[in-house]
């Protein structure tokens, strides 16, 4: 077998909560003097993948960065109950394949994130069991290509596979050291690495 561990990106890669995020940040930004609209699904599809940081500065570029992590804040507050709750759009057999492949190696998340966001997606769709461990931006202060080695590391993995959606998935899995699949069927445009084009068919791929 090529390798012994896989580390998965979550938004365009297991699932897509686009709908259910612009719905909480609805709830959430109602009556901020200072926010015009709260973000649609569209737009949200275009910041997924980025930091917190990243993204609020791309939605709402005329506020401060100690506003855009107040918002940020509040928001995330109101997503993960939301998530919790009403959960997001799996991708087509996510639980049949992710049953088959924690069978034979050890899976993992790595996603630029607030701490709360996997558990929310965890505990939404009851997924605990097939993750071994996951790591994020919220949790550590550091970026994803950090969050990578550091799981690498810790879970003792010589030959892990970074599967995601967006080019900036693929610098952090370049960062880290770590071989890079793309999830074609994501939010991101990635030139030279080699594709999935559904999740169903990573067995298949990886021969497991």
């Amino acid at each position: 077998m090529k390798y012994d561990g896989i580390l998965f990106d979550l938004d365009g890669t297991l699932w897509d909560s686009t709908e259910a995020v612009a719905a909480s940040w609805k709830i959430a930004l109602q009556g901020q003097p200072d926010v015009e609209a709260p973000p649609t699904r569209e737009q949200l599809e275009g910041v997924m993948g980025m930091t917190g940081e990243q993204l609020m500065a791309t939605l709402y570029p005329q506020l401060s960065p100690q506003r855009h992590q107040e918002l940020f804040d509040l928001c995330c507050q109101v997503e993960n109950g939301y998530l919790r709750e009403h959960g997001g759009r799996l991708y087509p057999s996510l639980v049949e394949t992710l049953d088959k492949l924690s069978q034979k190696l050890p899976l993992f998340i790595v996603s630029n994130c607030n701490e709360d966001y996997i558990p929310s997606f965890l505990d939404a769709h009851q997924l605990h069991r097939y993750f071994t461990d996951w790591e994020c931006i919220g949790r550590t202060g550091r970026p994803k290509g950090e969050n990578i080695r550091l799981v690498v590391k810790r879970n003792h993995l010589a030959s892990p596979l970074y599967v995601g959606d967006t080019h900036m998935d693929q610098e952090a899995a370049a960062q880290a050291g770590v071989p890079f699949l793309h999830a074609a069927y994501g939010f991101g445009e990635v030139e030279e690495a080699p594709k999935l084009l559904s999740f169903s068919e990573l067995p298949q791929l990886l021969e497991v």
